[in-house]
């Protein structure tokens, strides 16, 4: 009798913990969740409304949404933007993936020196590489130029750090055959291990796109011509740079319009984004 007592009582507190930890990943995702949901909210709100705190707006409205198209070229800023970090973003997969593939499968001398420099790139702050990376820029005359944005960011410590990882996982029979088949190592690369590294190649990607849709900085430095501002340095500079003229439904609406293309990409991909992630395993 004791003992059925004391799995009861054991039953009713591990059903308390799990529903204090689901509480807490609750309140945690609604204070994530809240400030995004008041920028759709208010996007949507008409301006007697603009400053209620209400979620569902009484009078929804899409004017925030036309003064937004109608008072700086956001058009022209997202297709600078998809330009930009598409390009950037393919770049990043073939030559980060060149080079993971060079370190996990070729054998050379330094390789392992080689590869812990880059690591060690990984762990300097942005920041500092900006000042000298901007004079060269400016040496080389790319400012206000697509180059300026996109040549910095073709290769990436990161996703080099993630593409060896994941090729480690392969098997080296595949790769032994297809040698022995008269394959280069290129073909290997892009037409045998690149179907087997999907996660991985999305996650890298995703990570790519998202970073480089959601800077400001780099942009704000090289580009000062309207003509190539990317969205979210045109969309900054309209809410804090005045051309907004106080209207906080339009500053909310060009926010939103900034921020939906990176939801829908994680929604589609997140799947595979996950699997990415489990997948590069920690093999040295």
């Amino acid at each position: 009798m004791t003992g059925i007592v004391g799995r009861r009582a054991e039953g009713l507190s591990g059903l308390a913990r799990r529903a204090l930890f689901y509480l807490l990943l609750t309140l945690g995702a609604l204070a994530f969740l809240l400030p995004f949901l008041y920028m759709v909210s208010t996007a949507f709100k008409g301006p007697r409304e603009l400053y209620d705190l209400n979620l569902v707006p009484r009078e929804p409205t899409l004017d925030h949404f036309r003064a937004v198209f109608t008072q700086i070229p956001i058009g022209r800023a997202i297709f600078n933007s998809a330009f930009v970090y598409l390009l950037q973003t393919a770049s990043v997969l073939v030559f980060s993936s060149i080079v993971g593939y060079a370190l996990s499968r070729l054998r050379f001398f330094g390789r392992e020196f080689v590869f812990n420099v880059i690591l060690l790139t990984m762990m300097i702050p942005g920041q500092l590489l900006l000042i000298p990376l901007y004079i060269l820029i400016v040496r080389l005359g790319w400012t206000d130029s697509y180059q300026g944005l996109i040549v910095p960011g073709m290769i990436s410590a990161f996703g080099i750090f993630m593409f060896r990882q994941n090729f480690k996982t392969i098997p080296q029979e595949l790769i032994d055959a297809a040698r022995v088949d008269g394959a280069s190592e290129l073909t290997i690369l892009f037409r045998i291990i690149w179907p087997l590294s999907a996660p991985v190649l999305i996650t890298v990607g995703i990570f790519t796109f998202m970073g480089g849709w959601n800077d400001f900085l780099w942009p704000s430095l090289v580009n000062r011509d309207i003509q190539y501002q990317t969205l979210t340095q045109m969309v900054t500079l309209y809410g804090i740079g005045g051309q907004a003229g106080g209207q906080v439904g339009a500053v909310m609406a060009s926010s939103l319009i900034a921020v939906l293309p990176m939801i829908v990409v994680y929604l589609v991909f997140q799947r595979y984004y996950l699997q990415g992630i489990a997948g590069t395993g920690l093999k040295g």
